[in-house]
């Protein structure tokens, strides 16, 4: 009972796929310790998602209870919701909270960083929520190491969630570093199983859809980023994974105007930790770029940055418009360096490229903008191709931008926009990041 006890509280399951034996699951339900309920309400809402469009609850014959059933389209990838399909979570007592928590963290917060991280405990002392709006490598995971310690020392369950798996890969084993005792989960597509109770879930937010009434304080860290930015249903999981009271912490570079607008209590970082102004990205043509990589050829330009990346032995991201584009001109990069690589979202080896570039094994990497956060290597020189293309709007580019000169031993950096004619969006971004080096110098 106390391993099902630890899986199954906080979360909403899928009866027939419990990971438990289904005598045990029945014994439980019939001692009145979980609870049912059908995956579509009769008023036609996903119980796992709270979707409720017509558009999205689609009705159609069910072979497994031979009625016209309805099912959910939004959370469809998390296992199929259906009206026969049973909802169980845990309704008996919760687990006794884990004491003491370590807290090992050694470092020494900048002034900037202390400030909004007492500002957010004041928040966090009265339930209420957050919003850190701080540049790229202002230190913000490291300021909230003494509000997850204080709200660990008060029993309290915590959610660190982020939009993208490659932000949780991230995250996980500096969180783990910090609280080595601590029980500490992470989820997400395809995330291997552990065991024990989490007192800190560091998840995608899509693994939220598993969750309710389970956390004490949810942190949302890239809150302006696809897909959560854009999918009202990713919203919903985490405002339905929390507690009534809970407060959110949301923490982001580039917070859309919404968030600015509807969290009041704010801290404000516009300085690197180290001091040094953000790397400001320079505009470089890139003619035609499109039809000279149909013709199996590199751009001069763009083999020209490349190359001198090569000869310092300086380790290089290049962003690509598309998978198609990445997958097309990989071979013509590979024929500079052996040791160029390509990553995007549907790249099962994605997470080990990107540590053999962390650690020097290979020197360059192709992607999307799947690596456009939540990745920090030491003096990283970033290009991006295409910057006037719509998937690279001004967000994703001070993003981007981002990556570059968050090292203390390497404050500095290349960050350049090729393009096929300067957009607005390219401004936006370069003016946004002046702004931000003005505000540290006044």
């Amino acid at each position: 009972m106390t391993e099902l006890e630890q899986f199954l509280t906080g979360r909403i399951w899928i009866r027939e796929f419990m990971p438990f034996a289904q005598e045990e699951v029945d014994a439980a339900i019939a001692a009145g310790n979980i609870g049912v309920k059908k995956g579509i309400t009769e008023n036609k809402e996903c119980a796992r998602c709270l979707e409720k469009s017509p558009q999205k609850i689609i009705s159609f014959h069910c072979a497994k209870c031979q009625t016209i059933c309805s099912y959910c389209r939004i959370c469809l990838k998390m296992g199929r919701i259906s009206s026969c399909t049973e909802l169980i979570f845990w309704t008996g007592p919760s687990p006794k909270p884990q004491s003491p928590h370590s807290y090992t963290w050694n470092g020494t917060l900048t002034k900037l960083q202390q400030k909004a991280c007492n500002e957010v405990l004041e928040s966090l002392s009265k339930n209420s929520s957050h919003l850190v709006y701080a540049v790229c490598g202002a230190g913000k995971t490291e300021l909230l190491f003494p509000p997850l310690a204080k709200a660990l020392e008060k029993g309290q369950r915590i959610c660190i969630a982020a939009p993208r798996t490659d932000v949780v890969l991230e995250l996980a084993p500096r969180i783990k570093a910090v609280f080595p005792d601590t029980v500490i989960h992470t989820l997400y597509g395809g995330s291997p199983k552990e065991t024990g109770f989490p007192h800190i879930i560091i998840a995608t937010t899509h693994q939220l859809f598993r969750f309710e009434d389970a956390f004490n304080l949810i942190i949302v860290d890239e809150a302006d980023a696809f897909p959560y930015s854009y999918d009202p249903s990713l919203e919903r999981a985490v405002m339905k994974s929390k507690k009534k009271e809970a407060p959110i912490v949301y923490v982001s570079a580039t917070p859309s105007d919404r968030l600015l607008k509807d969290i009041p209590n704010q801290s404000r970082i516009f300085r690197r930790f180290h001091g040094h102004p953000l790397p400001v990205p320079q505009f470089q043509p890139l003619w035609n770029y499109k039809k000279k990589f149909s013709g199996s050829e590199i751009p001069k330009p763009l083999a020209l940055w490349i190359q001198k990346r090569l000869a310092n032995r300086e380790p290089f991201l290049v962003f690509l418009p598309t998978v198609e584009m990445i997958e097309k001109v990989t071979p013509l990069f590979k024929n500079l360096d052996r040791r160029i690589e390509a990553v995007h979202a549907s790249d099962p080896e994605r997470k080990e490229k990107v540590m053999k570039l962390r650690k020097g094994d290979i020197m360059g990497v192709l992607t999307s903008t799947i690596l456009e956060r939540g990745i920090t290597i030491p003096n990283v020189q970033v290009a991006v191709v295409g910057a006037d293309e719509t998937i690279f709007d001004a967000a994703a580019l001070i993003q981007i931008a981002g990556r570059v000169g968050r090292s203390i031993d390497f404050p500095a950096g290349d960050i350049v926009f090729f393009h096929n004619g300067i957009v607005r969006q390219m401004d936006k971004a370069k003016k946004q990041i002046l702004s931000y080096n003005r505000m540290v110098s006044n």
